[in-house]
């Protein structure tokens, strides 16, 4: 009976306002992000995958920068812990995203969680905090949470997966040469620079984008490895700890 109601509640979304919303904050995105998959469909068959294995990975994978960083690794026949170090890496900061992300999903089911886990992609995320900066235990505001993700997500998935399937197909008419993923690399360009908000963050991605280029020469792509190490290890030494909360001044009664 319990599971029969969770099924409703999460059909029932679309109709929320929230979900309209979410769709409508996504579509400005949306050609970036096509066209970024649609040349990683591509990329993914000129790389040797067989179909199979590409409509495979372009459905289950659904982590755009990690499949751009692995389908390089396979083309050049790297070692399968360089791919999966790279593609690890790549992924770490969707840690931060979950444990963030925690107090807004902790009321839902595992499979509810685990299925939000998996359509969140960076871009959902930041739209999502942007309206959404804090959780809340009204039913009602947690309702309109959860419609917002659903619609946002939904039309961000369709538009990476749909897209990577139609590259797939296509691989043998669009050459790489068209640079369409360029269009989704545009499209992540401006979301960082608007995340740029504090000067800690400004630093992260110029050492980052400094940290790569310099490296560019390392083979298998581990300039990206490189990138992000600096990028941590900068932050971790310029961060500094919060200020411990000021001690509550002791009544006058108490004075010695």
């Amino acid at each position: 009976m319990r599971c029969l109601k969770g099924e409703r509640s999460v059909t029932a979304l679309h109709k929320h306002p929230e979900f309209r919303i979410g769709i409508q904050d996504m579509i400005p995105v949306a050609p970036g992000i096509a066209a970024w998959g649609l040349m990683t469909g591509v990329a993914m068959v000129k790389s040797g995958m067989s179909l199979f294995e590409a409509i495979l990975m372009g459905v289950i994978v659904f982590a755009g920068s990690s499949q751009l960083a692995a389908v390089p690794l396979i083309a050049a026949g790297a070692p399968m812990w360089v791919i999966l170090a790279t593609s690890f890496c790549v992924n770490l900061r969707f840690v931060v995203f979950s444990a963030h992300l925690r107090p807004y999903v902790m009321h839902q089911s595992f499979w509810r969680r685990m299925l939000s886990g998996y359509l969140t992609a960076d871009l959902s995320y930041v739209l999502f905090t942007r309206r959404f900066p804090h959780p809340s235990e009204d039913p009602e505001v947690r309702r309109a949470q959860e419609a917002y993700l659903a619609g946002n997500c939904a039309l961000n998935w369709l538009s990476w997966v749909g897209a990577g399937l139609l590259g797939i197909a296509l691989s043998n008419a669009i050459p790489l040469s068209w640079g369409l993923g360029f269009a989704g690399i545009l499209a992540l360009l401006g979301i960082m620079c608007s995340l740029a908000t504090t000067r800690l963050r400004v630093v992260s991605a110029g050492v980052a984008g400094a940290a790569a280029v310099a490296a560019f020469a390392l083979p298998l792509k581990l300039n990206i490895l490189v990138a992000i190490a600096a990028a941590v290890a900068v932050c971790l030494l310029l961060e500094k700890p919060p200020a411990p909360p000021p001690a509550a001044a002791a009544p006058k009664g108490d004075a010695a």
